[in-house]
């Protein structure tokens, strides 16, 4: 089996995966990070998605070799050592941008991006920069409020 050496939450990792192993199998079932959710299995609801060299990408559409020396980001490795919360998932929590959480991990990861690597000025640019994030529960109201809130703590 072909050896998969990347950086995940800080950490070094190496580890024998076959060919055909998607990255969320990879995190989930070798690696224990189960903050990675599935959801579709087809890259549509965004439940998977983690960041990957900065960017969102969702696991479930990505082969795990393919990420050979890269390095991911989970849920799990998100908030700073001491153990509080990343500013962005403080925003979810601040402003209920969550109801039965499946679709947060996910979605916090793609806002941290959003933020990051696109503009996002209006509420548009929000629900725009969202649209591969499905969540069935909150109505996106509050998840936009929680972006804006996010954001506006992580430019400083």
């Amino acid at each position: 089996m072909p050896s998969l050496s990347l950086n995940v939450n800080g950490q070094a990792e190496s580890l024998q995966v076959p060919p055909d192993r998607l990255l969320v199998e990879v995190l989930r079932q070798d690696l224990g990070l189960t903050g990675t959710h599935v959801g579709c299995d087809t890259g549509q609801c965004g439940a998977c998605t983690v960041l990957i060299n900065g960017h969102a990408v969702k696991s479930c559409n990505v082969l795990a070799l393919q990420m050979q020396g890269a390095e991911v980001t989970t849920i799990e490795g998100l908030g700073p050592p001491d153990g509080s919360l990343h500013v962005m998932q403080q925003a979810f929590k601040d402003c209920h941008g969550l109801q039965c959480g499946f679709c947060t991990p996910g979605m916090v990861l793609s806002a941290i991006d959003l933020v990051q690597n696109h503009p996002c000025e209006s509420e548009a640019d929000i629900r725009n920069g969202l649209d591969g994030n499905f969540c069935r529960c909150t109505g996106y109201q509050n998840i936009v409020r929680a972006v804006q809130q996010g954001a506006a703590a992580m430019k400083g």
